[in-house]
């Protein structure tokens, strides 16, 4: 008689966790003083914003959302996207200019932090979520540098998907940059050098090649016949910036400058931005024009005006004549150490400031 067989028990698992989609958005309103007695409901929007496949914008009201709040600052995050529900959680805060990169000195408390909100255009009505007691008025003063109020709004975007199988092959994120930044500093494979003054850097042609367009007509183009030799002499370069170019190109990312003080970090900025812009590498002169936005001071707004016209950086050109413009700052810009080398190597720029300062009738 066959033995009877013990039923088959099977063991099986399944997964359930929300897809998250997080961002941040920082708002810079120049000129804030200007925005004073503005009124009662009457708000300042930020450009809008893209997080988790979702337009936003932060909406300020300098002098409170209604009359209930009007001695406070209201902040808002608004959902612009038509005809959605979205659960978000989102964090807006103040932060401290004179940092780097820029830290939270205020953030008020924030239910949001644990607690998603449905944002609903559903309904067509204007979904918004915030602080109608953000700040009190009489308390904005010491946050402002230059009348400049810097605001950030860290949104993450939340969204439910059907349970899972824990089946499957889990994929590791990229770890192409960490591998290409190894070769960075070693000499495996390096079939080129660099001498910028005395120091000698090498390299390898294919990833400079890959990075920039300058690089891989110099080393495969028709001027490749003028770099036959191993090293390359790179004339006009300080050795600290043409290391600077290299550890972008390998790295993608700007190197480290936590130990300059301010007068070098955005000296070191300025070399930057004009070496990516002499090897074309446009992402790198971006990032260089985006920190020097972050940076701009009234001692040296016109030495990076200028350096802006030259090396045609119209973002960073606006943001430092809006600068300029805004609060009255021209008399302290005049008496700065770079406003004659900008009257002298730049003198159309001034057509430039005051037709803007006329359309916003600040000059």
């Amino acid at each position: 008689m066959a033995a009877s067989r013990s039923p088959r028990t099977t063991t099986t698992a399944s997964t359930c966790a929300p897809e998250t989609a997080h961002g941040t958005h920082l708002f810079r309103i120049d000129g804030y003083s200007l925005y004073r007695d503005l009124g009662v409901g009457e708000c300042i929007n930020s450009a809008t914003f893209a997080v988790g496949g979702h337009d936003w914008c932060l909406c300020l009201y300098p002098d409170g959302e209604n009359e209930a709040f009007q001695d406070w600052v209201s902040l808002f995050v608004e959902l612009k996207t038509k005809n959605a529900e979205v659960r978000a959680l989102y964090d807006l805060r103040i932060l401290d200019r004179t940092t780097r990169p820029p830290h939270p000195v205020y953030r008020p408390p924030n239910p949001s932090g644990t607690v998603p909100r449905v944002f609903d255009t559903l309904g067509g009505e204007t979904p918004v979520w915030g602080h109608t007691n953000f700040l009190r008025k009489s308390e904005i003063e010491k946050y402002l540098m230059d009348d400049v109020l810097l605001i950030e709004c860290g949104l993450t975007v939340i969204n439910f998907n059907k349970a899972k199988m824990n089946a499957g092959v889990q994929v590791p994120p990229s770890d192409l940059l960490d591998n290409l930044g190894k070769f960075l500093e070693a000499t495996e494979g390096a079939d080129v050098s660099f001498k910028v003054k005395e120091e000698v850097f090498p390299a390898h042609k294919f990833i400079l090649a890959t990075r920039s367009p300058v690089f891989r007509a110099e080393l495969y183009g028709p001027m490749r016949n003028q770099h036959r030799c191993s090293t390359v002499t790179i004339e006009d370069m300080q050795p600290a910036v043409f290391r600077g170019l290299l550890h972008f190109t390998y790295t993608d990312s700007l190197p480290p400058m936590d130990d300059l003080n301010d007068d070098e970090y955005e000296e070191m900025l300025r070399h930057l931005l004009v070496a990516a812009d002499r090897y074309a590498i446009e992402r790198m002169k971006l990032m260089c024009e985006s920190n020097l936005c972050e940076s701009l001071r009234v001692e040296t707004v016109a030495t990076t005006l200028a350096l802006a016209d030259q090396h045609h950086c119209s973002q960073l050109k606006d943001a430092c004549i809006e600068f300029i413009n805004s609060s009255n700052r021209m008399n302290d810009v005049v008496a700065s150490k770079g406003y004659e080398h900008l009257k002298r190597a730049c003198p159309a720029i001034f057509i430039d400031i005051c037709e803007k300062a006329a359309k916003t009738r600040r000059f």
